[in-house]
């Protein structure tokens, strides 16, 4: 019997070793890049560093140095079909889209159509928010400044589609939200902020929020390429596909949209077009007399009304703004796509960064590349991306859950004969095994329920998070159903 039971953990060793070795094969690539520095030397060795570190297809870059613009494009637009960017490559550009969509409310604010101080719900009735029980009213400029106190986990209540009614069932979604904050007092990132502005533009000027950015910003800065995702691309030739970590590796995604998220979101680019947006920034290039007057309003932060986000630095029409150093910036990140723009209004030096995975890369290349410009060291990447962190970090665990059920399974096929001959149940503490069994239904329960705990569920995890963490769930939950079976099995033995 001694010799059966110790083939059975001969058999187990032997598995588990094998699943270590074909996944430390397959991402050998990949492991290989955990104990490299990678070069800085120059400004294509970093971004290749970069990329290869955070494992992103393709990155797409303009820069610009008193109206001098260069494009830089590194990588894949298409991995399988081994499709290289260019310049005319289109990227989603995630949150980015803000300061389209407040230059839009300066627009017509300045045409009379709208105040800051308005409230929203002079504008959508239906929009009834609560602090601790009570209504609270919302104004213009709060959401512009993400000073709503609207909670950031909103995010979640945009429902996925691509109708038009999509922006009206986000905002009925939010409607009687409950708020985190007195309206005005604090600082919160909340998108669907940007969402409410929309609805108000399209009510106030009778047509849809695409089409008004479009005809008053795209187009008379000479964006013609741009367009806003509704999942009917209209350039679908130059759209560069989509990507989501996976044990190290990128694996193309094709995320779910969502229409109601639109002005948050959903503007989709290439570098041509974005050098004629951010020269506009810097007063560069042939703009309309009144959009060069609201983008020049659009980096004024008034600090009374503007969103605190750090020391000398404030959220204010769509941009992250440091007046002391005359400094605009912003992060996008969708599902499947992520970029960086950082504008130095003073010195006439800007660059914006476009790529298609959700990663920390686009604003590492877009730090190193103007520092660079200034003449200083670029930085070595650190392991700080919490997309990247959490795809190694739930590999691992993967790896660890299949290693873990086939030892239970191996084991739970012998179980009978095991306990009737050793009658190793009898020998156990029952209070240990009491204690076992509460700690494997308490780690069940905690697996099955921590999205909720921290204002997620599992749907978000399914779109934005690494395939990795809810294939961990499951084998987790696998691995601790076996454990309780084979604890039941031992007492019914015992």
């Amino acid at each position: 019997m001694g010799k059966f039971f110790r083939r059975k953990k001969a058999v187990s060793a032997s598995i588990a070793l094998l699943i270590v070795i074909i996944i430390a094969a397959v991402c050998w690539q990949q492991l290989g890049t955990l104990f490299t520095v990678g070069k800085y030397e120059n400004v294509d060795e970093m971004v290749e560093t970069i990329m290869t570190k955070t494992a992103t297809p393709g990155v797409a870059m303009v820069s610009s140095k008193q109206g001098r613009t260069e494009f830089k494009v590194y990588g894949f637009a298409d991995v399988d079909q081994q499709k290289e960017g260019n310049e005319e490559s289109l990227f989603e550009l995630g949150s980015t889209t803000k300061a389209f969509t407040a230059l839009a409310i300066i627009l017509l604010k300045e045409e009379g159509y709208l105040a800051y101080s308005d409230h929203v719900s002079d504008y959508l009735p239906a929009f009834a928010p609560t602090f601790k029980g009570e209504k609270a009213n919302i104004t213009i400029n709060q959401l512009l400044a993400h000073t709503s106190g609207i909670p950031a986990w909103s995010i979640r209540l945009i429902p996925e589609g691509t109708t038009s009614e999509m922006l009206g069932n986000t905002i009925h979604k939010i409607s009687d939200i409950a708020l985190d904050t007195y309206p005005g007092t604090e600082y919160q990132y909340a998108t669907v902020n940007y969402d409410i502005l929309a609805m108000i533009i399209e009510n106030v000027t009778g047509i849809s929020y695409q089409d008004y950015v479009t005809q008053n910003v795209l187009l008379p800065l000479g964006m013609t390429d741009s367009y806003f995702s509704t999942g009917q691309e209209k350039k679908a030739d130059q759209l560069s596909r989509g990507y989501r970590l996976f044990f190290g590796k990128s694996l193309e995604y094709d995320a779910p949209r969502y229409y109601g998220n639109i002005a948050a979101g959903y503007l989709v680019s290439n570098i041509k077009d974005l050098a004629r947006w951010i020269n506009a920034q810097m007063g560069i290039g042939d703009i309309p007399d009144d959009l060069r007057k609201a983008i020049l309003q659009s980096h004024e932060a008034d600090l009374q009304s503007a969103g605190y986000e750090a020391e000398g630095q404030y959220y204010s029409y769509g941009w992250s703004n440091e007046p002391a150093t005359r400094m605009i910036s912003h992060t996008g990140s969708n599902p499947n796509y992520s970029s960086h723009v950082m504008i130095n209004l003073e010195r006439q030096e800007a660059v914006f960064v476009l790529s298609n995975l959700n990663s920390t890369a686009p604003s590492l290349i877009a730090q190193n590349i103007y520092e660079n410009m200034n003449g200083n060291p670029m930085t070595p990447f650190k392991y700080d991306d919490s997309n990247i962190l959490m795809d190694w970090v739930f590999s691992f665990l993967v790896l660890l859950a299949v290693i873990s059920i086939i030892v239970k399974a191996v084991k739970l096929a012998g179980a009978n004969i095991q306990t009737l001959h050793t009658k190793r149940s009898r020998r156990r503490k029952r209070i240990g095994t009491g204690i076992y069994l509460f700690l494997n239904v308490l780690l069940l329960i905690l697996i099955l329920i921590w999205p909720y705990l921290i204002n997620y569920n599992y749907y978000m995890i399914s779109v934005w998070m690494s395939f990795s963490v809810l294939l961990w769930m499951g084998l987790a939950a696998i691995s601790c159903v076996l454990s309780v079976i084979a604890l039941v099995l031992d007492e019914m033995f015992a």
